[in-house]
């Protein structure tokens, strides 16, 4: 694990599923309960540090100025009071887009073409590149405060 513990005790499942959820529903055509749902599935396993992962490298790549006590401060702060706020509308693009089919994936909700595209080569590479889009949108969302 390359981010801080303590990120991990801010940007709960809940608080991610919170940040993303309006984007994915979006994405989805289906009403923010069920994208919750889907989201929240999804990131009970190993897809919430991978993206703590992705988000705390965009961080640390966006504050110079902080160091990571610092920097985790800032999202205490941020969070401190009202932790599930829903994120704002992301731009979705291919990376994004990438991000929210291995969401599909993890919850079951794609099908086998979508598996063995993102299972060639090229699917892995815009699978990575969708987590770290996936991860600078949260660090943005949990830094936007004071």
């Amino acid at each position: 694990m390359s981010y801080p513990p303590r990120l991990a005790h801010l940007a709960t499942r809940a608080v991610v599923v919170a940040k993303l959820a309006p984007t994915y529903a979006q994405a989805h055509h289906i009403d923010e309960e069920e994208a919750a749902q889907r989201l929240s599935s999804a990131l009970a396993g190993r897809m919430l540090p991978s993206l703590l992962e992705s988000t705390w490298t965009a961080m640390r790549g966006t504050a110079k100025r902080l160091t990571d006590d610092g920097l985790v401060e800032k999202v205490a702060t941020t969070l401190g009071e009202r932790p599930m706020r829903p994120g704002r509308m992301a731009q979705v693009g291919p990376a994004l887009s990438a991000f929210f089919i291995l969401v599909d994936l993890e919850v079951g909700t794609a099908g086998d073409a979508a598996r063995r595209v993102m299972e060639s080569d090229e699917g892995r590479r815009r699978g990575a590149e969708g987590l770290a889009e996936a991860g600078r949108f949260l660090a943005a969302e949990l830094t936007r405060g004071k």
